[in-house]
């Protein structure tokens, strides 16, 4: 967000007696400044292990992409262009030829004017209608060219671009471990954005820029029904993992400031009833086999509901 480069920190860090080792990324304007009684920008921290693997999946999808569809990976590059067939490339170079050779004839054409205006045998009046005609002519022309051979050279930037990297796609056989000289030929540059916690998971787009190509969205089919439901799984346990650790470290601050001692249950609310109760398992939800049952087999007949709804 700020443009600064971010820091790399490894090394041993100590928490409730145990230590651990640390390897991640955070940004320098937020780590020179931290210290400060203004901090600038935030830590945009990600770890180099999960840094690293994305990484080498962005090297290997996009290279195997490029590989297996050289045409469709051409095309792709050339998207932002405004000539993307090379027929069209040849079209619009027969048209840059023909109006170079109109521009020229019109220097020729302005000559002659000039030399017969000088000579005498054409009025004044007359001269100066056709010379500006005729200027009027190749300045368009040479307006056009510009814009064109600007459209040309794109193309074929491109086309180098788009070859660039499929050479040193070719280059590698082996993309099952990312290595540094992997890294440098590969990657121009990486952006790392602020986490967003909006939604209770903490979410961090990361950007990452390719050599010759830039940013490449290598195109994916869509997710199967098992997909979205496997993945949605995954989410809801991320989720209850996260709420897990919030219990845990609500507990630990109650039992550091006295509050509660350690041994005695947890106090929780119930699920389906609403009432509090105890229990010595700090992620119980009912306070009773009952409300559990009855939670459950109301789940059940709403999720028959949406399935009967949706089939209508």
């Amino acid at each position: 967000d700020c443009g600064a480069k971010m820091y790399n920190h490894r090394g041993k860090r100590k928490k409730a007696g145990r230590e651990y080792s640390v390897d991640f990324y955070s940004c320098s304007t937020y780590t020179l400044t931290f210290e400060r009684e203004t901090q600038m920008c935030s830590s945009h921290t990600v770890s180099t292990k999960a840094l690293n693997a994305l990484i080498l999946e962005t090297i290997r999808t996009t290279a195997s992409y490029a590989i297996q569809n050289k045409e469709e990976f051409i095309q792709k590059v050339r998207s932002i262009s405004q000539v993307r067939q090379q027929e069209a490339a040849k079209e619009l170079k027969r048209k840059v030829a023909k109006e170079r050779r109109r521009s020229a004839e019109l220097d020729v054409l302005i000559k002659k004017l000039y030399e017969t205006y000088a000579m005498g045998k054409l009025e004044e009046k007359r001269f100066e209608l056709l010379c500006a005609e005729y200027e009027k002519e190749q300045a368009e022309l040479e307006q056009m060219l510009v814009s064109e051979q600007a459209q040309l050279d794109q193309f074929h930037e491109d086309t180098d671009r788009a070859s660039h990297f499929l050479a040193l796609a070719q280059k590698y056989t082996d993309f099952t471990e990312l290595t540094a000289p992997m890294i440098h030929e590969f990657v121009e540059k990486i952006l790392v954005h602020v986490p967003d916690r909006s939604t209770g998971e903490r979410v961090q787009e990361i950007e990452i820029y390719l050599n010759f190509i830039g940013k490449f969205e290598v195109p994916m089919p869509e997710p199967t029904e098992e997909e979205l439901a496997a993945e949605e799984k995954r989410r809801q346990k991320r989720i209850r993992d996260h709420e897990k650790y919030l219990r845990q470290k609500e507990r630990k601050q109650k039992i550091a400031e006295g509050l509660i001692v350690p041994g005695e249950p947890y106090q929780l609310v119930c699920q389906c009833c609403g009432e509090p109760f105890q229990s010595v398992r700090p992620n119980a939800k009912f306070c009773k086999p009952a409300c559990r049952e009855k939670f459950y087999r109301q789940e059940k007949r709403k999720a028959k509901e949406t399935e009967t709804s949706q089939t209508a």
